[in-house]
């Protein structure tokens, strides 16, 4: 099982680097798996992984969508291929691909989507994915997740090497807040509950976990007892623990680096109409486009603080 930080801090390895690690340790131990990139091996940390697996790394050029129909081939070759590249090209730009070459045709392909919403920081709108869990939510069995930070994600990366499908990673390069005790295990498509709360329930994902926990103790300063939920997997969805928490919350909010429409937010909402309607509020990026600047700032200018979860929180109290 998991175990939850007592404190909350940055952690010292990035993100990249642990992805590049876990998949080295697989591979050497694995010879069905091969990573694949966009002309982006500096920037995914996956340096070290095509330096010692020359023959099974593949470097596809600035071409995201045949990257896509190439690890499609090798996974009906027998690879376990992973494919990278920045959010965007790895949603928008290969949408007809990872539909009809990976999901359509039943295959075992992973995607690494990289420097979701405002973690794009300086690259800007044209590379601020606000969108990408979105463009891929209404693909047939996809599974969508987002690790929140560097344990969460190596549990993933091992969890993948036996798992079967098409799957979405969305990917903080740099480094994360550490949320989890190294060695915590996961249950994919599960919801992993880190607090405990009666008066309302806060669901939070990916940058926005850390966030969430800081608002969930001001809450309680305040008098208000909050649950916090990690839905780390958008798809499938944890319906059934949703529901539960909803129940004996009576509301909810969700907490998203993403467009509200199309994701964690319509996703929740879309869930407890169906098993236990309560009032929902949501924070995340209120249908806009991303901008060039520092992610301090983007998280102010687009409403993704453990203040505005805090507000959002007392929001949905007030409509009980």
């Amino acid at each position: 099982m998991y175990t939850v930080k007592s404190v909350f801090e940055k952690e010292t390895q990035e993100m990249r680097a642990v992805y590049c690690q876990t998949l080295r340790e697989l591979a050497r131990k694995n010879p069905k798996i091969c990573a694949l990139d966009a002309d982006l091996i500096g920037s995914s940390g996956m340096k070290a992984f095509f330096e010692e697996f020359p023959d099974r790394a593949v470097n596809c050029g600035i071409q995201e969508s045949n990257m896509v129909g190439v690890a499609a081939g090798m996974s009906a070759a027998g690879m376990i291929p992973f494919a990278h590249s920045f959010g965007p090209f790895a949603s928008r730009r290969v949408l007809d691909q990872i539909f009809i070459s990976c999901a359509y045709a039943k295959l075992n392909v992973r995607i690494i989507g990289s420097d979701p919403g405002v973690t794009a920081a300086y690259n800007g709108g044209t590379h601020m994915p606000f969108e990408d869990m979105g463009a891929l939510m209404s693909i047939p069995q996809i599974t969508l997740a987002e690790p929140a930070d560097s344990v969460q994600l190596e549990w993933l990366i091992r969890q993948l090497e036996k798992e079967y499908g098409v799957f979405y990673i969305r990917l903080l390069r740099k480094n994360a807040i550490g949320v989890f005790e190294p060695g915590s295990q996961f249950a994919l498509g599960k919801i992993a509950r880190l607090r405990e709360g009666t008066d309302v329930a806060i669901a939070a994902s990916g940058i926005l976990l850390g966030e969430a926990l800081k608002a969930a103790q001001m809450l309680e300063a305040q008098g208000i007892s909050a649950a916090v939920l990690n839905p780390f997997c958008w798809k499938p969805l944890d319906s059934d623990t949703l529901a539960e928490y909803a129940a004996k919350c009576g509301c909810v909010v969700t907490a998203e680096n993403h467009n509200i429409i199309g994701g964690l937010g319509s996703a929740v909402a879309a869930s407890l109409s169906r098993t236990c309607p309560v009032p929902v509020e949501m924070v995340g990026v209120e249908d806009q486009f991303g901008e060039v600047g520092a992610e301090d700032y983007l998280r102010q200018r687009f409403d993704l603080t453990a203040d505005h979860i805090l507000r959002a929180a007392k929001a949905a109290i007030a409509r009980k």
